[in-house]
């Protein structure tokens, strides 16, 4: 869908029934609500894709930030990957697992480190098979094992009686994202975070006239966003000035 208006927007979901033609500002502050930088695409396009070019503006120009504070949406192989490589922390939310109604859940899968192999909830082996394109390495079943499993429904439906179970090959530090989540120090930093950047886009919207675009254009949007955060900003630091020096 492309619109006639302003070609260069994207189609955005907001919520499961209402689609607009919008664009989306991914935007990342400290913790006194400062924005540090943002990066604006279409309304289409993922917040895992608009990552990498709004990680290497805050690492470009904020190279002393420790910890990583963001949604689900960014819980990937790829930026787990690269957070934690740069020797900083991802702390992130939990995901609900995608599972089929009525089948066994996905950590009923157990991965075994040292055979590189699967364990069914039957207790069978699922081997390595092959690494898709994708990333993804496939661990089989057997057929002839998943034939007679009491549980084959809850687990497959494949006409060749095969299993399939995936694993990225960077799963180990969505693992490790999922540990880190646990600890009281990042729950704590992750509550936090609808008091930080919930409240920019809140106060942008309601207070700033950003709930809606007047511009047309990629570049244009880009440089109006850009505009009001650097007011925003002005703003905050007028008022801690002021504040500073008027303490009564």
């Amino acid at each position: 869908m492309v619109s006639t208006t302003d070609p260069e927007s994207g189609v955005f979901h907001k919520g499961e029934h209402k689609k607009c033609f919008a664009y989306e500002a991914h935007t990342a502050c400290d913790k006194h609500n400062f924005i540090l930088g943002v990066h604006v695409t279409p309304g289409n396009v993922h917040d895992s894709v608009a990552f990498d070019s709004l990680y290497d503006e805050l690492c470009k120009y904020h190279p002393e930030h420790k910890t990583v504070v963001a949604d689900s949406a960014y819980k990937t192989p790829w930026i787990c990957k690269r957070i934690f490589e740069s020797g900083r922390v991802l702390s992130t939310c939990y995901t609900r697992p995608k599972t089929k109604e009525n089948s066994h859940p996905w950590w009923a899968y157990v991965y075994d480190e040292y055979f590189d192999d699967v364990i069914c909830p039957e207790y069978h082996a699922l081997h390595y098979s092959t690494t898709n394109r994708d990333g993804y390495r496939e661990y089989k079943s057997r057929a002839y094992l998943c034939k007679i499993c009491p549980t084959r429904g809850m687990c497959t439906e494949n006409a060749k009686c095969e299993k399939t179970v995936l694993r990225h090959v960077w799963q180990d530090y969505v693992e490790m994202a999922e540990h880190i989540r646990h600890m009281a120090v990042y729950k704590e930093l992750y509550r936090l975070r609808k008091e930080k950047i919930e409240r920019v886009f809140a106060d942008a919207k309601e207070k700033h006239g950003m709930r809606y675009t007047q511009y047309r254009g990629l570049a244009q949007v880009t440089n109006w966003v850009k505009l009001k955060f650097a007011a925003m900003n002005l703003k905050k630091l007028a008022i801690w000035k002021w504040n500073a020096t008027h303490p009564g």
